[in-house]
């Protein structure tokens, strides 16, 4: 990331701590950031798609103002703000969908599917609900996977988030691409 990280850790605290100025001088800082994980959340969207990454950074970037959160540094921000991207993401597919008569499938594939899956049928949404799944089963493996393709952050960050070392990562992320792709694509066999 290209930021210096104790300075935006610096500014999320004195923002937390009510210093708009400081939301002021985090905006440039994180803008770059912000825009490179929102181009990886679109990678394999449909050409054409009605969001762009521009939009996506500005609409997160908005919530992400708006929301009172005690900000614990800058990789807790980036996995917010990737948490806020997915979601915006899925409610954009899910209303161009109920746009469509019959409800129908949206128009959302992801190529690389995260590159977990290798067809390009999935759907941001069908990668939602397994997400959701997964979840469910292990919520850590999901925010492992969340955090670095969503949130673009590397295995230490992940580790700091959640609290764990970096070989843990490694392996709760190499179960949860393996989970995942079962779900999505049920004719793979996963040793």
């Amino acid at each position: 990331m290209s930021e210096a990280p104790r300075e935006v850790t610096r500014l999320l605290g004195a923002w937390r701590a009510g210093d708009e100025q400081a939301l002021a001088e985090l905006t440039p800082l994180v803008y770059r950031e912000l825009h490179r994980l929102a181009r990886g959340a679109m990678r394999g969207e449909r050409p054409g798609h009605t969001l762009q990454a521009t939009a996506l950074v500005h609409e997160a970037f908005i919530e992400l103002s708006d929301a009172r959160v005690d900000w614990v540094d800058r990789a807790h921000f980036y996995a917010i703000a990737a948490r806020q991207m997915r979601r915006i993401l899925v409610n954009h597919a899910e209303a161009h969908r109920a746009a469509k008569r019959g409800g129908g499938q949206p128009h959302a594939p992801l190529t690389e599917a995260l590159d977990v899956v290798g067809t390009p049928s999935a759907e941001i949404t069908d990668l939602d609900d397994a997400l959701r799944r997964l979840e469910a089963f292990d919520a850590r493996k999901a925010q492992a996977l969340e955090l670095h393709y969503f949130g673009g952050l590397t295995y230490d960050e992940i580790a700091a988030v959640l609290q764990v070392s970096p070989s843990t990562v490694d392996t709760e992320l190499r179960f949860a691409k393996a989970w995942l792709r079962t779900r999505l694509e049920p004719d793979v066999d996963v040793p």
